[in-house]
């Protein structure tokens, strides 16, 4: 039961922080014509950041107790791939 209440409590979670993540940056992607095309990526990213805040802080507040947080090395792998991932439909944006 701790599982089902786990996963029903992740899923509202990413649901929630992902529409406000997307509510802030969509805005900004509107700027640019081309970048608005690829705001995907944008949407991707903010996953990401969601996926390291659960792992690393979330995950232990909750019904089931998670063991171990991601490593630092694979943490700071996967906010340098969100932050790159919110730059690329500008970058597209120019070369395209």
């Amino acid at each position: 039961m701790k599982i089902l209440l786990e996963f029903i409590r992740i899923i509202a979670i990413f649901g929630i922080l992902g529409a406000l993540g997307w509510a802030i940056i969509e805005h900004i992607y509107t700027i640019n014509e081309a970048a608005e095309t690829y705001s995907g990526f944008g949407a991707i990213a903010i996953l990401l950041l969601i996926f390291v805040l659960y792992r690393n802080k979330l995950q232990f507040s909750g019904w089931y107790k998670g063991k171990t947080k991601l490593s630092k090395p694979v943490t700071i792998a996967c906010i340098f791939i969100a932050v790159v991932l919110f730059l690329l439909p500008f970058l597209i944006g120019v070369y395209v």
